[in-house]
């Protein structure tokens, strides 16, 4: 199973490859050069000791040097495990983040890069692994592809209900979802990909870098401050491409940043696949992007908002059919496990969209006749369309566990399963997704989702989606919430707590926190929720103000 993967090591296409974004332009390289470089990488990995099975964690930038490297470990036969580099965290943060992977990893060998070797090496010696950092490099001749253990990659979970987890990805797992994703994309061999994902994300990794490459189609890739700077540059490469993936918040933030003048001249008619997923997907983010690229040719049916996770390899559902996306909204009231969801309005995506309050959640598509998906209620039974449950996913993408007995918190491994600790329903045979289960309290017998009350927290305070954190938390024999506001204005804060008391009754005790940098995300901008109760509790919040 692991050639299909790698065969084009063996035999690469001379006329394909990889353009990587540069500040100021974009470099090249094609299938024959990079197969080389990481087979002559290969080589120098074995000479280190490194074994088909072994597994070989990668702390690297995205570059030419990344990509080689990744495929390096892959031809040696061992075990890709990719580890972020900082972002915005305090080194101190970076480097026990780092060594909580490693522990669990226990890599045979540490690849750093030579400005990243010192975090490496602090994180080593944290987490008791003799030795030093493995900086690139490459032997004289290229390497025999060797033949491949079990695992094709250790995917660590970005945490955002606790320390990381390292899931087990097989090689029949990512065969299996990196043909899933071809196929629900209609992804082509001659198809171009655009992305500024990053390659240590499930969706960015195996979406957006393993799925194109694996079938030597032409790949466009920034880093993702490339992006933040520039988010036209991304959109100005659909000109060609046809394929892309990205969470919400990158679509609405184009439609913020980017003026029309910017694409003058751009045609958007083959941009065939715009996968949305990550985090809970708002029409209105869609909507005003729909409306910025919609007289450049860009069609709303290329929107494929989808579904998945790590411990599901990636994706589980996307919608296949060519439509415009369709949007519902819940009743809040009447949301209970095992209970038929109310719809109170539906739409399809349109003008209706833009300016969507709180509460409205996008449809997935349709599961695949492969690919298992079922909602179940807290005793494991099997539940209709139209009632809320916890999502249930099988198949051959759903992965065997997490490494070295690491247990989850919400999700869990059972039969050949996966019981994502998501919340969901069926409507007009399509998943509808409500969020983490671990991320809801209970309040009279239901469940209220913390990612609903953010979004009506940010409209009510006026302080907007992306500064607002609500956190379920243990109260002292009551239900507990936490807010956390990045603001130094507590103006609002009467205001909704009256709301909530409204909402949520008066038995829920609830903690507000204001100040900046209060708010911690995962890599895929999710936010650290559980990890920021902690800190706070610990003390380690540095200027958090809780407001009385």
């Amino acid at each position: 199973m692991a050639s299909a993967l790698r065969d084009w090591l063996d035999e690469p296409n001379t006329g394909r490859g990889v353009h990587l974004a540069t500040d100021d332009g974009w470099e090249y390289r094609g299938y024959g050069e990079l197969a080389s470089a990481a087979r002559r990488t290969a080589g120098a990995l074995m000479e280190e000791g490194v074994r088909p099975g072994d597994v070989v964690c990668v702390v690297l930038p995205t570059d030419f040097t990344c990509i080689e490297t990744y495929f390096a470990v892959w031809a040696a036969g061992a075990t890709v495990c990719l580890i972020t580099p900082p972002l915005f965290q305090d080194g101190d943060d970076y480097v026990a983040h780092v060594a909580a992977i490693l522990r669990q990893a226990a890599p045979a060998l540490v690849i750093a890069s030579k400005d990243l070797n010192d975090y490496a090496a602090r994180a080593m010696d944290q987490a008791g692994l003799s030795g030093e950092p493995w900086q690139p490099r490459q032997a004289g001749e290229a390497a025999a592809v060797q033949p491949a253990g079990e695992l094709a990659l250790l995917q660590f979970t970005s945490g955002s209900s606790g320390a990381p987890r390292g899931v087990m990805v097989t090689w029949e797992n990512l065969q299996a979802n990196t043909e899933l994703i071809a196929r629900a994309a209609g992804f082509a061999d001659d198809d171009s990909v655009a992305s500024w994902l990053p390659l240590y994300h499930d969706m960015g990794l195996i979406g957006c870098f393993l799925t194109p490459i694996a079938r030597q189609a032409t790949l466009k890739l920034m880093r993702p401050d490339h992006f933040i700077r520039d988010p036209a540059r991304w959109i100005r490469c659909f000109g060609e491409a046809a394929h892309t993936a990205a969470p919400p918040f990158a679509y609405s933030y184009c439609a913020r940043r980017v003026k029309p003048e910017q694409l003058e001249g751009v045609d958007l008619s083959g941009w065939r696949t715009a996968i949305v997923g990550a985090e809970p997907i708002d029409p209105h983010a869609l909507e005003v992007f729909a409306q910025l690229v919609e007289p450049f040719g860009f069609s709303r049916a290329a929107f494929k908002p989808a579904f998945g996770m790590a411990e599901t390899t990636l994706l589980v559902t996307m919608d296949a059919e060519r439509r415009d996306p369709l949007a519902v909204r819940p009743d809040p009231e009447g949301l209970s496990f095992g209970e038929p969801v109310r719809i109170l309005e539906e739409h399809t995506l349109g003008a209706e969209s833009r300016g969507a309050k709180a509460g409205w959640v996008v449809g997935c598509g349709t599961p695949e006749a492969g690919v298992p998906v079922a909602i179940v209620d807290d005793s494991g039974r099997e539940l209709g369309e139209g009632l809320l449950g916890e999502i249930v996913v099988g198949g051959p993408s759903a992965c065997p566990g997490y490494y070295a007995g690491a247990e989850g918190k919400s999700t869990r491994f059972a039969d050949g399963k996966v019981f994502t600790g998501d919340a969901g329903f069926f409507h007009a045979g399509q998943l509808f997704v409500l969020g983490r289960m671990g991320d809801s309290i209970k309040v009279r017998g239901r469940s209220v989702y913390v990612e609903d009350l953010e979004a009506k927290i940010a409209e009510a305070s006026g302080l907007g989606k992306g500064r607002i954190v609500v956190v379920g938390v243990p109260g002292a024999g009551r239900k507990g919430l936490a807010l956390f506001a990045e603001t130094q204005d507590e103006s609002w804060t009467g205001d909704i707590r009256e709301m909530l008391r409204r909402r949520l009754g008066g038995d829920v005790e609830l903690t507000i926190v204001v100040g900046t940098g209060l708010i911690h995300r995962t890599s895929s901008g999710k936010p650290r929720r559980r990890y920021m109760w902690e800190r706070l509790r610990a003390g380690q919040m540095e200027g958090a103000r809780v407001i009385p």
